[in-house]
């Protein structure tokens, strides 16, 4: 069974932080990926407080977005602070999620995170085009705790 450190091999984890570089290549917002063995309660609530923990609801256009997975209790989590979520139409969060899961029941975590990455990155230019004047907020490597 894969855990959180051994889910990306090495390669795998070089193009997911490289999605996340050219998902906000054209956009103010920020992307983080967490991925960690358990989820500690509720996935709900756990990816707010990692959203939080990493300061992802510090961002000047709170426009961050979080993609939480729990690898070993197989749980995963989309969370856009209020800038993004609001703007986005229903369901647009779901629908990335469900284009992931796809990649994930066939054991493809990097093309499942590397595609859900893009499409947030898609949406994040749509309503926060990148400024002259913007800054990395947020590092693009992928975070881990192997609990």
């Amino acid at each position: 069974m894969s855990n959180a450190i051994n889910i990306l091999n090495r390669d795998e984890d070089r193009r997911v932080v490289e999605a996340i570089k050219q998902a906000e290549l054209n956009t103010s917002g920020e992307i983080k990926v967490h991925i960690e063995n358990h989820c500690r309660g509720n996935v709900e609530e756990r990816s707010l407080y990692i959203f939080k923990h990493l300061k992802l609801d510090e961002t000047k256009l709170r426009n961050g977005v979080l993609i939480y997975l729990a690898v070993k209790d197989r749980k995963f989590a989309i969370l856009g602070d209020e800038g993004i979520d609001k703007v986005v139409e229903d369901g647009f969060w779901n629908d990335v999620k469900d284009m992931m899961l796809a990649h994930f029941k066939e054991g493809r975590f990097a093309d499942g995170l590397e595609q859900g990455i893009l499409r947030c990155g898609e949406k994040l230019k749509t309503h926060f085009p990148y400024q002259s004047d913007d800054v990395n907020e947020i590092p693009d490597d992928i975070s881990y705790e192997n609990n």
